[in-house]
């Protein structure tokens, strides 16, 4: 007789393998990962436009801000 080798019913590359929930959770990631890197980048060309556009406007001194008056309540007549 000879001598049987050892098998399993699970092979060792079907445990390896990526279940459809693994594949899912890791085209979830890389697509919520994809869009935070484009919303970050979005966010860094905006605020250095408005710093450029704060630098090159002139600022304007405010001297003696006027007040409105208040209306009249209860004049007498």
């Amino acid at each position: 007789m000879t001598k049987r080798t050892k098998t399993t019913v699970l092979k060792e590359s079907f445990l390896d393998r990526e279940t459809p929930m693994d594949r899912t959770s890791r085209v979830v990631r890389k697509m919520i990962d994809d869009e935070a890197e484009q919303r970050q980048l979005k966010l860094d060309r905006l605020r250095n436009a408005r710093l450029e556009r704060e630098a090159n406007t002139p600022t304007k001194a405010v001297a003696g801000a006027k007040k409105k008056p208040s209306p009249k309540v209860g004049v007498k007549r």
